[in-house]
């Protein structure tokens, strides 16, 4: 078999040790041909390819970003009036004179609605879920997730020693438009007195309060944590605006810092190393037991797989139910 491998999105902690365990799992224990395939559906689209190799695969399971090259394309949107190519069409067909079986596409929830629709089209697909965010429906954990909590996590711990030594209110913004994950992950783990998540609504009034409540109890500093798509006046970024409403509030100094794209380079931990690993073997898997149409997912301990109908056009959100929100309540921690 000659398969083709892909990412496309973001980059993120973990992708290359994602092609190191599709392509070396494929060529050692399988005896597959492997290509990888440059900057996403892009790269389907003019052909940039490269053919995979023992060698051409060492170095990459600590490697940060995406050695393949990553872009947004989404070929099945509307094209407007200049371009009048039929992208899906064009992909399929030079699929098909690549000579490849399956494509393997590693990206988050926008390259898994695309395999998808391409899986309707009769291409033989397998996806691995991508996303530091988290909020892929259908896998308990994506790769990179780990890697950017831990980063995350480091930069609350140093913003504790600054906001203790000044009695400062430091308010982090961590990524997340819609889901809060690394937001509630990386608080809780970072001691965060404040979380806010896009999913759980807040009442500034609240926070003020927690803070005031703390200044009487002998805390004079408190950490506050905001994923960036929590609701605003939608002129300010979300760390700036809650800043300046606790400052508003409690009369308090308050500092912001965003994190940004910090979260999203370097290498991945050992965890997303192994899960990064055995997703990409169990990719392979499934391409040489031709079952397709299907995403890697990780279940408790276990990875399998799910129908890639069933992940599309979903999300997987922060829920008031969870544990670490119902425990981090029964401890004081303000949700909003």
């Amino acid at each position: 078999m000659k398969i083709g491998i892909l990412t496309s999105g973001g980059d993120c902690p973990g992708i290359n040790a994602t092609i190191r365990g599709v392509c070396k799992t494929a060529i050692n224990h399988y005896g597959m041909e492997v290509v990888g395939i440059h900057s996403g559906f892009q790269g389907l689209l003019t052909k940039e390819i490269e053919s995979f190799t023992e060698k051409s695969l060492s170095g990459l399971l600590n490697l940060g970003g995406t050695m393949l090259g990553t872009s947004r394309e989404k070929p099945f949107r509307k094209q407007g009036i200049i371009s009048d190519v039929d992208k899906p069409a064009l992909i399929q067909r030079n699929i098909a004179e690549l000579g490849l079986d399956c494509v393997v596409c590693i990206g988050g929830n926008g390259t898994q609605k695309t395999a998808a629709k391409f899986a309707a089209m009769g291409i033989n697909i397998v996806s691995v879920p991508k996303t530091i965010d988290n909020d892929i429906w259908g896998t308990d954990i994506s790769f990179g997730f780990d890697s950017a909590v831990s980063i995350a996590t480091d930069a609350i711990d140093r913003l504790h020693s600054t906001a203790s030594s000044h009695k400062r209110v430091m308010v982090i913004e961590v990524m997340g438009h819609k889901a809060g994950w690394i937001a509630l992950y990386s608080g809780m783990a970072g001691g965060g007195d404040v979380i806010l998540v896009p999913e759980i609504p807040y009442n500034i009034k609240n926070i003020g309060d927690t803070i005031l409540n703390r200044l009487k109890k002998g805390k004079p500093y408190s950490i506050v944590v905001v994923a960036e798509g929590i609701q605003t006046d939608g002129r300010k970024r979300a760390a700036e605006y809650i800043a300046q409403e606790i400052e508003y509030e409690t009369g308090i100094e308050t500092r912001e810092t965003v994190l940004g794209y910090i979260q999203r380079g370097g290498s991945p931990t050992p965890f997303d190393r192994n899960l990064s690993t055995r997703m990409g073997g169990h990719a392979t898997e499934l391409i040489a037991n031709g079952q397709f149409g299907r995403m890697i997912a990780l279940k408790g301990d276990e990875i399998s797989s799910v129908a890639l109908e069933e992940v599309a056009g979903k999300l997987k959100l922060v829920t008031e139910e969870h544990d670490l929100v119902v425990q981090g309540r029964r401890m004081g921690i303000c949700f909003g």
